[in-house]
């Protein structure tokens, strides 16, 4: 059971020392009970106490890492059953399931398909992470022979799913360089992949017939000293399946109960007969809480509207996505190229930059820090005013990189005009188009 901030203050080395960060041990206490702290950022703290304070101090549903590379990724870690309330950290995990009895050229076929899918949006790249190997006829060549064509040619992860303890052996030896979850303990196999799990330590996934069932097989297995675990409730029909997530996710963060604290898997895959409805069962466990969902294929038209409902559910609510202050140069812009002034707010600044881009007109583009608002609002909240653009301006360094003095300000920023000429004697201001569709022909008109 949790501790409560006083029961861990007790256990704190009651110096107040401030490297945590926080004024008191206390304080640092009452953070470390309601998941605001980590237990690392007290340096003092005993090696006894740590271990006392490991329970309190860990998330309500555990973090798990998959794989190894560029598309290691992390599962779990939530602590809030709505993002308005705090935020998600790691989001949903989106995988392919392949048969083990895969013809060779098939799977470097579509291995190569998957590969080039990446997509990118506000500056960042969106794609896909895992491939199931399931095991379709117990052939243990076969398993091995698809799982390592996985793990050796291409950036995917891997998930190992089998219910033959020697089919799954095998293939866990063929692929643990690139730490792949076992799927799935049961409870006819909880002992034999606890062990393997162990063994080599990898993550495991536990598979039920009920929310229930999961329970003593999570604590048989943390009792083993297992703790990278991820949990499938076994449900395939839709609505059972939704009441299930919702359900697992309650019990660990409301009700506290540590043997349902990790992440799920799911598998749209497996409920659908169809690309579309299954691409909507995906989308309804990015939402509600999937941290894994396997799919049957990847499709652009699939693929693509679900890395950015992921994207925009895993993205802090409460701060926007910003780019850094500073100059931007959009097609090598010269001396002579004209120089335009936005807010820092990703969306604004790729497609401002898009647009520029598009003009075929070099040009220097400026961005001020505005906490990530756009530009009414900025300037609304007086972030985007002329005397800061001004001295924004005058700092970037813009001046010696350019002949003309001219700057242009978008059109829904018209109102600073009269203080930014003030602010940048020397300097002429252009109000720009409201609209930044506008800005190839407003470009290519000067």
């Amino acid at each position: 059971m949790a501790l409560t901030g006083i029961q861990i203050f007790k256990l704190l080395p009651q110096t107040n020392c401030k490297e945590c960060g926080v004024p008191t041990c206390l304080a640092f206490a009452m953070n470390l009970a309601s998941g605001k702290a980590e237990l690392d950022s007290c340096p003092y703290v005993s090696a006894e106490a740590r271990e006392k304070l490991a329970e309190a101090s860990a998330p309500p549903i555990l973090p798990v890492e998959i794989g190894k590379g560029v598309r290691k990724v992390t599962v779990g870690g939530e602590t809030v059953m709505y993002r308005h309330e705090k935020t998600f950290y790691n989001p949903t995990v989106i995988a392919v399931k392949v048969a083990s009895d895969i013809k060779d050229k098939d799977l470097k076929a579509k291995l190569k398909k998957w590969n080039a899918f990446q997509f990118e949006r506000v500056g960042l790249n969106l794609r896909p992470e895992l491939v199931v190997v399931a095991d379709t006829n117990g052939n243990k060549d076969a398993f091995v022979k698809t799982a390592k064509t996985v793990a050796e040619t291409s950036e995917f992860n891997i998930v190992l799913m089998s219910d033959n303890a020697d089919v799954m052996k095998a293939g866990v030896e063929a692929c643990k360089f690139k730490k792949p979850l076992i799927y799935a303990a049961t409870a006819a196999t909880v002992d034999a992949y606890g062990a393997l799990a162990k063994e080599n330590e990898l993550p495991l996934a536990v598979k039920a017939d009920s929310v229930e069932a999961l329970i003593p097989l999570t604590d048989k297995l943390v009792g083993m000293g297992l703790k990278k675990l991820v949990i499938d409730s076994g449900a395939r029909e839709i609505k059972q399946a939704f009441q299930d997530q919702i359900a697992i996710r309650r019990a660990a963060l409301k009700a506290g109960n540590r043997s349902l604290g990790f992440p799920t898997i799911t598998f749209p895959c497996e409920m659908a007969s169809n690309n579309d409805m299954e691409t909507l069962i995906a989308a309804m466990f990015i939402a509600k809480y999937g941290a894994i969902v396997v799919l049957s294929d990847f499709t652009t038209e699939s693929l693509f509207p679900l890395l950015l409902e992921r994207l925009n559910v895993y993205t802090d609510p409460q701060r926007p996505m910003t780019v850094t202050q500073g100059i931007y140069e959009i097609g090598n812009p010269d001396e002579n190229s004209p120089v335009l002034v936005t807010t820092n707010f990703a969306l604004t600044y790729f497609i401002v930059s898009g647009e520029i881009e598009g003009s075929k007109v070099p040009a220097w583009l400026l961005i001020k820090d505005t906490e990530g608002l756009s530009v009414m609002t900025a300037w609304a909240a007086g972030k985007f005013s002329g005397d800061d653009v001004g001295a924004f301006i005058k700092k970037s360094g813009i001046a010696d990189k350019v002949k003309k003095k001219e700057v242009i300000i978008p059109g829904y920023a018209a109102a600073i005009v009269g203080e930014l000429e003030e602010e940048l004697s020397g300097w002429s201001v252009v109000v720009g188009p409201r609209e930044a569709a506008h800005i190839p022909a407003f470009l290519k008109a000067r």
